[in-house]
Formats: C-alpha cells, sequence, structure tokens
C-alpha cells in the first residue's frame, strides 16, 4: 500500500498505523510533500495529509517542552533542524512541527503552525501568523500583525494560499481559502475571507469577484452601502485601485507602489 492508501486505511477505522502517520509527518517537516500544489496552474488540496495531521492530533500525547527558559505543554513540538534547514527565527518566534520554511526564511517574534509551507526569502514578520496548512510563497512579506488563516477540516477544503512575491500590509487578514495571486500588495487593514467582495475599480465599471486576488494587483480596504430592512449600512470590501508594474528588481516596484498609492503598510 502507497503511504496515502495507508492513511486513508487509518482514517476509515480499518487498520491503525501511527507508523505512516509519523512518517507523513516527517515529510511535511522536512519539505517532501505538502499540503497544496499548484498542477498545470491549479491549485490542488492533498486532503490525504490534512487527514494525517488529524490522526497526529489524535495519536500524540500531552508533553512538557522547552523553548529556551520558556516551558509549555501541548501535543505538538517546536520544529528543530532549524541551522540545517538555514532558517531564521528571532526569539520568541514559534514554528511547530510538521511545517516546513525553505531556505532564506526569517519569523521574527511571529507564529507558523503545523502543516504550513513557507517559500524561500519570506519574512513573517513581528505577531504576523500563518495558520496550519497555509501556504506561503517566495519572496513573501508578511507584515507585522498580519493573520493568515489556518484549516484542518474538513480535509478537503483549500487552505489560505500567498503566493509569490506578494506583500501583505501590516494587520491585514486572510482567510477562508483565499488566493492572493503572485506579486500582489495589500494595504494595511485589509480583510479578505470568501464571502469579501474584491471590487476592481480601475475600469469605467466595477468588476467584482470573490477568493482571489489578482496576480500584481494593488488592494486597499473599502466599504460599499447595502440596504437592510432598518437602513443602509456601509459593509466592507477590499478595492483593487491599480496593478504593480513589472519590474526586475521587485523591491523598486514595491517602493514605487507604495509611494503612487500612498499606501499604508
Amino acid at each position: 500500500m502507497t503511504i496515502e492508501e495507508r492513511i486513508l486505511a487509518a482514517w476509515r477505522g480499518e487498520r491503525p498505523d501511527e507508523a505512516a502517520v509519523h512518517e507523513v509527518m516527517e515529510l511535511l517537516d522536512t519539505g517532501a510533500i505538502r499540503v497544496a500544489e499548484k498542477v498545470d496552474g491549479k491549485w490542488q488540496t492533498n486532503d490525504w495529509i490534512k487527514i494525517a495531521i488529524l490522526l497526529y492530533f489524535r495519536i500524540a500525547k500531552m508533553e512538557i517542552g522547552r523553548y529556551g527558559d520558556y516551558i509549555y505543554h501541548d501535543k505538538i513540538p517546536l520544529k528543530t533542524r532549524l541551522k540545517e534547514q538555514n532558517i531564521r527565527i528571532v526569539p520568541p518566534g514559534t514554528v511547530r512541527y510538521g511545517a516546513f520554511l525553505e531556505p532564506g526564511c526569517v519569523v521574527m517574534p511571529g507564529y507558523v503552525n503545523i502543516g504550513a509551507y513557507v517559500g524561500a526569502g519570506t519574512m513573517v514578520d513581528t505577531w504576523a501568523t500563518v495558520g496550519s496548512c497555509a501556504q506561503i510563497g517566495k519572496g513573501v512579506h508578511l507584515s507585522g500583525g498580519v493573520g493568515i488563516g489556518g484549516v484542518l477540516e474538513p480535509p478537503g477544503a483549500r487552505p489560505v494560499i500567498i503566493e509569490d512575491g506578494a506583500f501583505i500590509g501590516s494587520r491585514s487578514i486572510v482567510v477562508e481559502g483565499v488566493v492572493i495571486e503572485e506579486d500582489a500588495v495589500l494595504g494595511a487593514g485589509t480583510t479578505i475571507t470568501a464571502s469579501t467582495p474584491i471590487i476592481d475599480v480601475t475600469g469605467p465599471e466595477e468588476v467584482v469577484m470573490k477568493g482571489r486576488v489578482p496576480a500584481g494587483s494593488v488592494v486597499i480596504p473599502g466599504t460599499r452601502m447595502k440596504q437592510f430592512s432598518a437602513g443602509e449600512y456601509a459593509l466592507p470590501c477590499a478595492l483593487i485601485i491599480g496593478k504593480r508594474q513589472q519590474s526586475t528588481d521587485k523591491k523598486t516596484s514595491l517602493n514605487d507602489v507604495l509611494r503612487e498609492f500612498a499606501l499604508a503598510v
């Protein structure tokens, strides 16, 4: 049986297989497998891997752990082999076992949960959180206080995906399987859920979408009016106000965007 077949059999209760669960966790921790991946231009969720994580929570025992002088009591240990994988974690930054960070990642005093994957050169800034199974691309900046949502159940649910080169401004929130495509810029305080209207206002007529921010978009928080029985109220939305220019120098390109659109980050 393949490792996937063994995990699914254990999930159905046909045969206990703790060895298979631990094998999957080790593969996740070393980056050999990931919860979601892009295949032929589309993101696909490997639900059997999420199932293995759920099984791991069932079999793992509560234990006392140490992080320097800090003592914790939990089922999931912290990630090790940081030096070997060329990862920088600034205390009290925390990365759980079963998450993978490519070389050159920096985690300030933030948090990366089990099942997450973070691409090379990405910055997880102070108090930013990367939820369980979230997929973060290469060269991404998650600014201070950013909240990237996590998901384990249902197993088939797509995790939040932040593609390569995206910039997520301070205190922004991205949850419920939303995809932020390559090089997009979210201004400070932008909240995007699966039901948040994402409105492109750069043309003569608005274009409304949900669940996806197109590549290179510059996005800020906004509101739109909606009529209720009790009256008209402003509901949150996200506004696409421009496009990031293609540039071989991504840092220069980003700085130009922040100046041109006067974005708070």
